[in-house]
């Protein structure tokens, strides 16, 4: 269990290092969005940094996408993608979450963002992928410890924000420019008001 007081600021390459130092050059670090929320995809980026300590300084301002502000996040995506060796994004749908469940649409949305890659390794926020057959860490709070994981964490939020924002304008009165599909009071109330629309997660209990 990793104690709040335990989490530094900023993420740091301990585990890339590590890594590198044992021969691997493709660590993807991944992570999801939206998992709690009531509409909308599920998303999950990969990320490959290149095997260069310097790459701390680089984005050094990248943390987990949690704590950053969203123009922070708009404004670092760009850059992680300028400087990864490899990145990739993949989406669940809504009905998918409906079919397979919340985590098995998780673990399909990480495996569509690794579609183009070839990596050696993987460092997981948490989840465990034993389908994919690769070396991998699971770690707690990776967001916060991993630059990998937490670049990992920016674009899967920055990418799953943009879509909302494209379906706020497929399906108004919701909202989801605004709270992009989370549970909000304003979400409920819309809810309340024009039903479920077909971008909601059938699955999920909505107060």
């Amino acid at each position: 269990m990793i104690r709040p007081a335990e989490l530094r600021p900023f993420p740091t390459l301990e585990f890339e290092l590590n890594l590198w130092n044992a021969g691997y050059t493709q660590i993807a670090g991944i992570d999801e969005a939206g998992r709690g929320a009531w509409a909308g995809p599920v998303a999950a980026a990969a990320v490959i940094l290149p095997a260069n300590p310097s790459i701390l300084h680089t984005l050094d301002r990248v943390r987990d996408s949690k704590l950053m502000t969203p123009l922070a996040r708009e404004t670092w995506a760009p850059r992680i993608k300028e400087s990864a060796m490899n990145w990739g994004v993949g989406f669940t749908s809504a009905d998918e979450i409906d079919k397979l469940g919340i985590l098995p649409a998780t673990k399909l949305a990480a495996t569509r963002a690794l579609k183009t890659m070839l990596p050696d390794y993987l460092l997981t926020d948490y989840l465990v992928f034993r389908e994919i057959d690769l070396p991998q860490t699971a770690l707690v709070k990776g967001d916060q410890r991993s630059l990998s994981i937490a670049a990992a964490s920016v674009l899967a939020k920055t990418a799953r924000d943009g879509l909302m924002r494209v379906l706020d304008r497929e399906y108004p009165g919701y909202g989801f420019f605004q709270h992009k599909g989370y549970g909000t009071s304003r979400h409920q109330d819309a809810i309340q008001k024009l039903g479920r629309c077909k971008i909601h997660r059938k699955s999920f209990s909505i107060p």
